[in-house]
Parts: structure tokens; sequence; C-alpha cells
């Protein structure tokens, strides 16, 4: 596995918050932070796919979805 570092800037609010929600959740501020992109990631993942399948669903039953449209 390969580490990367980079510098996160939040303003003073967000800062805050993450400070609070480490501490709701009894992690460290980073865990959070890289938690939270990779739940976002992943989302962003899943809408994607979704996405996808509901267009070939719409291409294989394009006449049947016509049909009940009237």
């Amino acid at each position: 596995m390969t580490v990367m570092a980079m510098t996160l800037r939040l303003t003073d609010e967000e800062t805050e918050a993450l400070r609070r929600q480490a501490e709701r959740e009894h992690r460290s501020m980073h865990e959070v932070a890289r938690m939270a992109i990779q739940v976002y990631i992943e989302r962003d993942a899943r809408r994607d796919h979704v996405r996808e399948l509901a267009a070939q669903v719409k291409e294989r039953h394009a006449g049947l979805l016509d049909r009940l449209a009237q």
C-alpha cells in the first residue's frame, strides 16, 4: 500500500465540525476525514453504477416503456 501525504485546508468552522465529529466517534480527525472521503467516493461510484443499469433497462425495455407511457 502506498501512502501519500497531503495538506487539507479547512475553514475554522469545518475544522471545528471535524473535531467535534472525531470526539463523538472517539477517532482522530485524520481517520474521520479519510473515512468521509472513502464514503463520498463509494457513493459516487454506486450512483454511476445505478445510472448505467437504468440506461440498460431503458434501452432493453424501450418498447414496453413506450406502451406503458400511453
